[in-house]
């Protein structure tokens, strides 16, 4: 998290969380009939319960369901945001809502509408350390208490949500315990260079925040708050320091979706959206 200008914190003080949404089960299996129709049967996305992926699989199985595929027009991307793309796309697990994959070793972020077309992409600027975990408790930190190594990017599933910070700026909470939200970069400090290393041609200089993820402030208002304007969505953070599938569970388009669902520890998996 890179931290408003005049701010000592970096957590989120009490109070400022947005609305969150919290829907039943009841409404989470509107979701699962939802999957199965297209375009979506409602335009109130439920956000799955992860412990249906499996059955879900299933039953797109049964049912003789094509696999799908996401539509990234023809931009390039990695090979790992295809990867969790596809999975997205082909096992539902965006709910019927649209997604936001972050690709830390790439440098950017994708957008996608519920049906998995690309609907914008940018660079970005991510946490100045390597690694994939936040360490326990640095949400209540200060920022001058972050030490170097622990500016991290967390990896993982996130049910993100609006919101706002210390400042009363609206972000994107990601990870609102670890105080890692996605917010429009912040040029208060020239030596930092934010703007001229979100438009420089290489990654290596995108390493400059706390942990959070800055976007341009076009971008920002383009893709992301829209988004986010009535509903909560899923953001994907593809990691950086273990394999992709490791951390989603997510297998090859084209394969068997039910051998390869029922690899997924359900316990892992709902602990992303507490």
């Amino acid at each position: 998290m890179s931290g408003p200008p005049s701010a000592t914190l970096r957590a989120h003080p009490p109070g400022w969380r947005g609305f969150r949404v919290v829907r039943p089960l009841a409404t989470a299996l509107l979701a699962l009939s939802a999957a199965l129709a297209s375009p979506p049967v409602t335009s109130q996305p439920a956000m799955l319960p992860l412990a249906l992926a499996t059955p879900l699989a299933a039953l797109l199985d049964a049912r003789g369901v094509a696999p799908r595929q996401a539509d990234f027009g023809r931009f390039k991307v990695s090979p790992e945001a295809r990867h969790v793309a596809d999975w997205i796309a082909d096992s539902r697990d965006n709910a019927g809502a649209g997604f936001v994959i972050v690709d830390k070793q790439w440098a950017r972020i994708h957008v996608f509408d519920s049906q998995a077309r690309l609907r914008g992409t940018s660079p970005v600027l991510l946490g100045a350390a390597r690694g994939d975990d936040s360490v326990p408790g640095i949400g209540t930190r200060a920022i001058a208490q972050v030490l170097a190594h622990e500016r991290t990017t967390p990896a993982g599933r996130f049910v993100a949500e609006r919101g706002h910070n210390a400042s009363g700026e609206d972000v994107v909470w990601v990870d609102y315990d670890a105080a890692v939200s996605m917010h429009r970069v912040r040029a208060t400090n020239p030596q930092e260079r934010r703007l001229q290393r979100l438009a420089s041609p290489t990654v290596a200089d995108n390493r400059i925040s706390y942990g959070c993820i800055n976007v341009p402030v076009a971008f920002y208002e383009s893709s992301l708050r829209p988004l986010f304007a009535q509903h909560d969505a899923i953001v994907y953070v593809l990691p950086e320091t273990r394999p992709a599938q490791q951390v989603f569970k997510a297998y090859t388009v084209g394969a068997p979706r039910t051998a390869r669902a029922a690899d997924t520890d359900p316990a892992v998996r709902l602990s992303r959206l507490q």
